[in-house]
């Protein structure tokens, strides 16, 4: 019979027993889980539901064993199983959680970058282009690289989360014209620090989201040629790269900023991060997949060059990550990585009825999508299992081959 442990001390717990308010140590190292420590003060349910996908069987409770309802007994540390090499469901679970973890990290090394860009211009250059070095090395591992969804634990996107998402499309779009390497480079580079000069701008501006005056309006519309500056005086950036930064704003119609360029006066490479930027921000501002993409066709189509929409639409598919969606077989599901097939993405799902979520490979199970689900349409159990309301960013992300 198993032997109850005292409440004071450590105990393992299966993943079912997990507890908002509960400080647990993972059974991982640090750099192989999104939270990158160890041990973990679980406050929200969407954090049970992260801990839930990484593949364990247990956890050890250090503190809070007195929110449990009932005694707890100690359950034994088994190792978890390894899944067989044709389980592409667990495959895509893995490769989903990998891509999170080198999301997480590509982040974190980002802020040195900023932090040093006017003190240690040398430091800032070095850090951010071994970012965008190990991003386009993650790009390079498979021929067919596709682009995976990440959940932010925060309500609002930083810097570096927008800039390293509006690189992973930009660089997936530059794939698919068969960009020379440099120009990847300085792509991607011109991502991570392209809104750098809003550093410069207060938080009392820079976070205000309503009734912004004009005056605030104007200034906010500054951050480019701020950035540009803040770069250009160390002499360590390419030219095409300070292009993107100046000019992210500009539209081909010329209703942009800071200069309303049209379209011959845009190098191709602003005019990718242009339309990624611009797809990324309505995705942040209206929290849909499928409306900020719908927005870019109807009310922005004339702004970006039509070759380009279509590139964007080939690398998000036709129901991009973030997107909430109904399957042939009445489950409601959440895209979290794009296909070979735009229409059969890879998804979690979960049944009408909300229970347990799963990662699907829909072109292996012929399973398709019916329609879009409007999130209001949602009921809150299936909103919280789903987490339709986290934040989306991008990472690259692929099956192995």
């Amino acid at each position: 019979m198993a032997k109850v442990v005292a409440k004071t001390e450590p105990i393992n717990i299966p993943l079912s027993q997990l507890v908002v308010g509960m400080t647990v140590k993972l059974p991982l190292s640090w750099f192989n889980n999104p939270f990158f420590r160890n041990k973990v003060l679980i406050s929200s349910q969407a954090e049970i539901e992260l801990i839930n996908s990484l593949g364990i069987n247990y956890v050890t409770v250090i503190d809070g064993q007195h929110l449990f309802v009932e005694p707890v007994i100690s359950q034994p540390v088994v190792a978890a199983e390894v899944a067989p090499a044709f389980d592409i469901n667990a495959i895509i679970k893995k490769s989903v959680n990998t891509s999170r973890v080198r999301f997480s990290k590509a982040c974190s090394n980002l802020r040195p970058a900023y932090s040093k860009v006017i003190s240690d211009p040398p430091v800032s250059h070095r850090e951010a282009v071994t970012v965008v070095e190990l991003l386009l090395t993650h790009l390079h591992e498979t021929k067919q690289p596709q682009i995976g969804l990440v959940n932010c634990a925060d309500k609002e996107i930083n810097m570096a989360q927008h800039g390293i998402s509006v690189a992973v499309l930009s660089i997936l779009m530059g794939h698919s014209l068969e960009l020379a390497p440099a120009q990847m480079r300085d792509l991607a580079l011109g991502c991570v620090f392209h809104d750098i000069g809003k550093l410069k701008i207060p938080d009392a501006i820079r976070r205000k989201r309503i009734d912004l005056t004009s005056h605030e309006r104007n200034y906010i519309k500054t951050h480019p040629n701020i950035g540009y500056e803040m770069l250009d005086r160390s002499g360590l950036f390419p030219k095409a790269m300070l292009d993107i930064v100046l000019h992210h704003h500009e539209y081909i119609d010329g209703s942009g900023y800071p200069n309303k360029l049209t379209k011959n006066h845009i190098p191709l490479l602003t005019q990718i991060v242009i339309l990624a930027n611009d797809y990324t921000v309505l995705l942040e501002s209206t929290g849909s997949a499928q409306l900020a993409l719908g927005t870019l066709f109807k009310s922005r189509a004339d702004k970006h060059d039509k070759a380009l929409i279509s590139i964007l639409v080939k690398t998000l598919g036709v129901f991009p990550p973030g997107s909430i969606v109904k399957l042939s077989d009445g489950s409601i599901a959440k895209v979290i990585m794009t296909s070979t097939a735009s229409k059969q993405p890879h998804v979690v799902s979960c049944s009408a009825h909300g229970t347990q979520a799963s990662f699907r490979c829909l072109i292996d199970e012929g399973v398709t999508i019916v329609e879009t689900v409007k999130l209001e349409d949602l009921s809150k159990k299936l909103a919280n299992l789903l987490e339709v309301h986290a934040p989306v960013c991008f990472y690259v992300c692929h099956i192995n081959d």
